[in-house]
C-alpha cells in the first residue's frame, strides 16, 4: 500500500507492507496446550539422564528421587493448590504407602504392580478416614489436625505398631519371607531378592524410568483433574468456599476427594521408594518430610502443573549435590581467578555450600516468597511476557518505520 504525504511543499510517498491475503491462522485452543505441555513434560522427565549429566545429577538414585518427589508434590498440589487448604500431614500417607509396598513384598511377590496397587489403595483409606476428621475444620485447625495425625502415625509406627513396622529397625525383606504368589508360580531366589516388572530388575537406570512412567501418567492425571469441572469446583471453594455454600454446593465431598486423591498421590510415591529400595521406616512419616512438600509446592508455583515438579527436583538437587560440595571443589572452580581472589570466593561461597546447603535454599525460598508469589513458574511467566512485549513493540515499530521512495 501506497501512503502520500504532504509536509512543507515536500510530497513524500511511502510504503507500507500489508499482510499476506489469506485466511487468519487458527488460535491455539486451551486442549492443543494442554497436550503440548503434556508431550514437553513427557520428553523433559525422559531425557532427564541426559539433559542433567553437565549438572553431576544422572545418576539413578537422584534420578528415583526427582520422579517421586515429583509425585508426591504434583498430588500434594491437588489438595493445597486447587482448594487452599494446608496439609502438613501428608508424610502419613507416605510412609503407609511405603510400609504396604514392603508387605506385599514380603507376603506375595515381588513384582512391582501388586505392591503398587496395595500402596495407593492402603493409602486411599488412610487418608479417608483422616481427611473425614480434618476436613471439620478449615485454616489452620485444619493444619494442626493433618499434623496431629501425622504425628500419630509417626509414633505409633515407631513403637506400638512394632509387630507390623519393626519400630526404629524399619521394616525390611528376609530371606524367609513366604512371598505365596512367586513360590506358587516357582520363583526362586537366592539372598535376598530384588523388586522386578515381570523379570526386569527395578535397579538403576530401569528403575528410574519405571518411576518416570509412572510420573507421566500421574501428571496426565492430575492435567484432566486442573482442566475438569471438579477442578473448577475446587478452584471455586478456594476462591470462596462460603458462596460455594450459598449457592446450594456441598463443598464438603468435593474437599474429601480432592485429600483422597492427594493421599493416594503420596501412598503411589511411597510405593516407588520401596519399589526401589525395599525398606520402610518410622522417618518417612515424620512432620519434615510433610513440611519438604509444602516447601516443594511453594517454590515451584502453588495451583500450576508444572511447578511442584520444578521444586521438587531443585530442593532434592540441592540436598544430594549441593550438599556435597566442599572446599577443595569450590577451589577448582574458582581456580581461573588470582590466589587472593580465590581465596576470598572461597570463604564466601563456603557457608552456603556442603553442611550449609540450607542456608542457600532457605535464601533462594525467600527470594521466590517475597518477590514471585506465584513460584518459578510465574518467573518464567514474566519473563516470557517480556520478550513477547519486546517483540510485539519491535514488530510495531518496524511497521511505522517505513522508507521513503
Amino acid at each position: 500500500m501506497r501512503k502520500i504525504a504532504i509536509s512543507d511543499g515536500d510530497i513524500q510517498v511511502s510504503t507500507r507492507q500489508l499482510p499476506p491475503e489469506g485466511p487468519e491462522p487458527k488460535p491455539i485452543t486451551p486442549a492443543a496446550k494442554d497436550w503440548m505441555l503434556f508431550l514437553g513434560f513427557a520428553a523433559t522427565v525422559l531425557t532427564m539422564p541426559i539433559w542433567l549429566q553437565p549438572l553431576g545429577a544422572a545418576y539413578p538414585d537422584l534420578l528415583q528421587k526427582f520422579a517421586i518427589f515429583g509425585i508426591f508434590a504434583i498430588g500434594f498440589n491437588i489438595l493445597f493448590g486447587l482448594t487452599g487448604y494446608l496439609s502438613f500431614g501428608h508424610a502419613a500417607f507416605l510412609g503407609v504407602g511405603s510400609y504396604a509396598a514392603v508387605w506385599s513384598f514380603k507376603l506375595f511377590t515381588m513384582n512391582v504392580l501388586p505392591a503398587m496397587l496395595l500402596g495407593v489403595l492402603v493409602a486411599g483409606l488412610f487418608a479417608l478416614l483422616i481427611g473425614f476428621i480434618s476436613l471439620r475444620r478449615a485454616g489452620i485447625y485444619f493444619s494442626i489436625l493433618t499434623l496431629a495425625f501425622a504425628q500419630m502415625s509417626y509414633n505409633l509406627a515407631y513403637s506400638v505398631l512394632t509387630p507390623i513396622t519393626n519400630g526404629e529397625t524399619g521394616l525390611q525383606l528376609r530371606g524367609n519371607d513366604p512371598r505365596y504368589i512367586d513360590r506358587a508360580f516357582g520363583v526362586e531366589s537366592v539372598g535376598l531378592p530384588q523388586t522386578n516388572l515381570f523379570g526386569i530388575d527395578m535397579s538403576g537406570y530401569p528403575g528410574f524410568y519405571f518411576c518416570a512412567a509412572v510420573l507421566i501418567v500421574m501428571f496426565l492425571i492430575a492435567m484432566r483433574i486442573f482442566r475438569s469441572p471438579y477442578g473448577l469446583k475446587l478452584r471455586a471453594i478456594k476462591s470462596n468456599q462460603n458462596r460455594m455454600a450459598y449457592t446450594g454446593f456441598n463443598t464438603r465431598p468435593y474437599l474429601l476427594g480432592a485429600f483422597v486423591i492427594s493421599g493416594m498421590y503420596a501412598g503411589i510415591a511411597g510405593a516407588l521408594l520401596a519399589v526401589t529400595d525395599p525398606l520402610a521406616g518410622a522417618e518417612r512419616m515424620q512432620w519434615t518430610a510433610s513440611g519438604e512438600v509444602v516447601l516443594m509446592t511453594i517454590l515451584g508455583g502453588a495451583g500450576t502443573l508444572i511447578g511442584p515438579f520444578l521444586g521438587a527436583t531443585i530442593i532434592k538437587y540441592f540436598e544430594n549435590i549441593f550438599s556435597a560440595l566442599n572446599e577443595a571443589e569450590l577451589a577448582s572452580a574458582f581456580s581461573f581467578l588470582p590466589p587472593p581472589l580465590q581465596e576470598f570466593a572461597v570463604t564466601i561461597v563456603n557457608p552456603f555450600v556442603g553442611e550449609g546447603w540450607h542456608l542457600t535454599l532457605g535464601v533462594i525460598f525467600m527470594v521466590i516468597v517475597i518477590f514471585l508469589p506465584g513460584g518459578l513458574v510465574e518467573g518464567f511467566r514474566r519473563i516470557g511476557r517480556l520478550f513477547r512485549g519486546r517483540s510485539g513493540k519491535r514488530t510495531a515499530s518496524q511497521a511505522e518505520v517505513q522508507p521513503a521512495e
